[in-house]
């Protein structure tokens, strides 16, 4: 059975697959140009993953999940937050989000140990736009003083979860995808979505 992932961002997309597993494919909204972007006018990572999910589910048959999360830093009063993909502009690249908030750091001069994060994901799953199932997955960790490695995307060269001294972007995809706020979250949802699936 397939499912409709509310982005076009094919990192996230091929995240959510590897996660699924074979018994779950994901496509996302690539194929569908004619859905224009949807704004991100929520106030919580609960409510964009809810307006994401439903307004797919109203425009595509089938079963829609929508993800919103991002990067919540303590010693910046949780930001950058539901603003982390638009963080440094709305066109900005990743390398550019990560200077701005280690900028933003050093401006609070946050110490060693003054640099506690989280990484909190939120999925909706909707149909016929209805909301079907809403799941949260939370990641704790902290912020390294530089970018260190080459996998994954977004704030991942900088987020260290506890107990790894690898950054995300360090550590093997496949170790990442068990361990990440989007594989907690996931996790929780998948016996959901084979259900789910199976009264499609």
């Amino acid at each position: 059975m397939q499912l409709i992932v509310a982005t076009r961002n094919t990192h996230k997309t091929r995240e959510i697959e590897q996660i699924l597993g074979s018994d779950l494919a994901a496509r996302d909204l690539t194929a569908h140009p004619e859905i224009s972007e949807i704004t991100e006018s929520g106030t919580s990572f609960e409510e964009n993953a809810k307006l994401k999910a439903i307004t797919v589910s109203k425009k595509l048959r089938g079963l829609v999940i929508a993800d919103d999360s991002g990067l919540e830093v303590e010693a910046l009063g949780g930001a950058p937050g539901i603003h982390s993909a638009r963080y440094a502009g709305a066109n900005a690249n990743d390398k550019e989000k990560i200077a701005k908030l280690l900028r933003q750091l050093a401006k609070v001069d946050a110490k060693s140990d003054q640099r506690r994060a989280r990484f909190r994901c939120v999925l909706a799953v909707a149909r016929d736009g209805q909301i079907l199932a809403m799941v949260e997955g939370v990641v704790e960790g902290e912020i390294a003083e530089q970018p260190r490695g080459s996998h994954g995307f977004g704030y991942d060269p900088i987020f260290i979860p506890d107990g790894f001294e690898e950054t995300f972007a360090e550590l093997p995809e496949k170790l990442k995808n068990n361990i990440s706020h989007r594989a907690k979250a996931i996790r929780k949802l998948r016996d959901k979505l084979l259900a789910l699936c199976g009264e499609v």
